[in-house]
Order: C-alpha cells, then structure tokens, then sequence
C-alpha cells in the first residue's frame, strides 16, 4: 500500500469510526486513540476529568510509544476493519 492509499484508508476508517453511532468497547478505544495520537503526530497530553481515565489513555499511549506515524495508521485501520467484520 502506497502512503496516499494508507492515507486514504486511515481517513476512511476514522470517518467510520466517527460515523458509528453504537457504543463501542473500552478496550477498543484505548487502542483507537493510541493508534490516532501516533498516526497524527498529536503529542497533547491525554486529559479527562476522570483521573482514571487520563491513567488508562496514557497507558494505551505507552504501549504505542515505538510506532511510526504510518505503523499507527495501519494498525488504526486493521483494527476499525477487524471490529466491523467482527464486532469484537
């Protein structure tokens, strides 16, 4: 896959993702909004009124902490594509 096609799958998939109107699962987040950060090069600090959350988002950012901004948006993609073939 080319960088404008990777680039391309990744808005698509964020677009479905924004798209959705289900609720989706904790854990599938968490790896979302890693794979976002890395992919879009977003170094903001997570915040959330619930220190718990900011604990959990910043965990997820850990473990995605050596990706490459186009490893993150495969990955984003494998998982958004993963989750609506499977719901899982």
């Amino acid at each position: 896959m080319t960088s404008e096609e990777l680039d391309i799958a990744f808005r698509t998939a964020v677009a479905s993702i924004n798209e959705h109107t289900e609720p989706f699962p904790a854990d599938f987040l968490l790896r979302l909004y890693s794979y976002y950060k890395k992919a879009t090069g977003d170094q903001d600090l997570p915040s959330s009124n619930n220190p718990l959350i900011t604990a959990f988002k910043t965990n997820a950012l850990f473990q995605a902490k050596n990706l490459t901004p186009d490893e993150a948006k495969t990955l984003y993609v494998e998982a958004v594509n993963h989750y609506f073939l499977y719901r899982k």
